[in-house]
């Protein structure tokens, strides 16, 4: 069932097919996840009168960190972990199949910014590099193995060596992508500047509580300035998600076909929408052996055309490891 479901999400191609797998998919976890089930009986829902993705009951993010979400019993593959702060509980995603997982973030990068064959990854992700659990780390590591180039490396606190590769990187014809976490990213431009146009700097994770998360667009322009580009993407991601979305232009997050953002009201979490202001909730297909509805404590916007802006988090929820920033 599971395999049957996981090559149904790939095949997504409009609103209506969409709608029937998560109808299908709601039905399958509260069938077979213990936690989610509890969860929904508990707020005695109906689940036979549920035929909209939007009456589908979205469980608190928060379950990650204080149960194992798994649809049906099974050994983990991997076991993602969120990065957090000393002392704070983290939150855990038990992937049964880290292939799907491969799959998912390849097409899902490749909607956005073509085929991985020729393609050069940087990464300056100090403070993922440094954990063994990260699943934005195992991302990029597919990345980098599915480009085959040499190039292709990890950098940390070695800002020198990154400026020298992206110096001779910046004369070649190869695309280049940098990842970096946004401090990472602002502290390398605070000393260094390079004039290398067709980079590709994908910006994700936020300050990490060094400092007060600043605004998106500032972060942007400080970086376009600094690397000498036109324009710099950013993606969005967490724990919790098998999957991502990614700025690619006009400062709003794009989606691939099987990931969906909803809009809940701050004064009734069952009241769900799909545009308008709000607290964000999560659709995520993939997410087929834990949960694909999740109700986050991101505050946003999401527009008619399904996508979406973050502007912060919720007055009363806990700071995430993986903060964002405000746009």
């Amino acid at each position: 069932m599971n395999q049957q479901l996981k090559a149904k999400v790939l095949k997504i191609n409009d609103s209506a097919s969409f709608k029937n797998l998560a109808l299908e998919i709601f039905l399958f976890q509260y069938k077979n996840n213990e936690i989610y089930r509890k969860f929904i009986d508990y707020l005695s829902v109906d689940v036979s009168k549920i035929n909209r993705v939007e009456k589908i009951p979205f469980m608190p993010i928060e379950f990650f960190k204080n149960f194992e979400i798994k649809s049906r019993n099974f050994v983990p593959q991997k076991v993602f972990e969120s990065s957090g702060t000393t002392g704070m509980q983290t939150s855990k995603h038990f992937v049964r199949d880290l292939d799907f997982y491969k799959e998912v973030s390849q097409k899902a990068f490749e909607k956005f910014f073509g085929s991985m064959e020729n393609k050069v990854f940087l990464a300056l992700l100090p403070s993922y590099s440094e954990r063994e659990n990260s699943s934005l780390i195992f991302m990029v590591n597919h990345f980098m193995s599915l480009s085959k180039n040499e190039h292709s490396s990890y950098y940390l606190y070695n800002h020198d060596e990154l400026y020298n590769k992206l110096e001779e990187l910046s004369s070649s014809d190869l695309e280049v992508f940098l990842f970096g976490v946004t401090f990472a990213l602002l502290d390398f431009s605070n000393k260094y500047s390079v004039n290398f146009p067709n980079l590709k700097i994908v910006e994700t994770g936020g300050m990490k509580g060094r400092g007060v998360e600043p605004i998106r667009e500032e972060v942007h322009q400080k970086l376009k300035k600094s690397f000498g580009v036109n324009s710099v993407f950013s993606e969005y991601g967490m724990t919790e998600l098998l999957s991502q979305a990614y700025i690619t232009e006009h400062q709003k997050f794009q989606t691939p076909p099987w990931l969906k953002i909803l809009i809940r009201s701050s004064n009734d979490p069952l009241q769900v929408g799909n545009s308008g202001k709000g607290l964000i909730n999560i659709v995520d297909l993939a997410n087929i052996d834990s949960c694909s509805f999740i109700a986050t404590d991101d505050i946003g916007e999401v527009f008619e055309d399904g996508s979406f802006k973050i502007s912060g988090r919720a007055d009363s929820s806990p700071m995430r490891g993986c903060s964002l920033l405000t746009l």
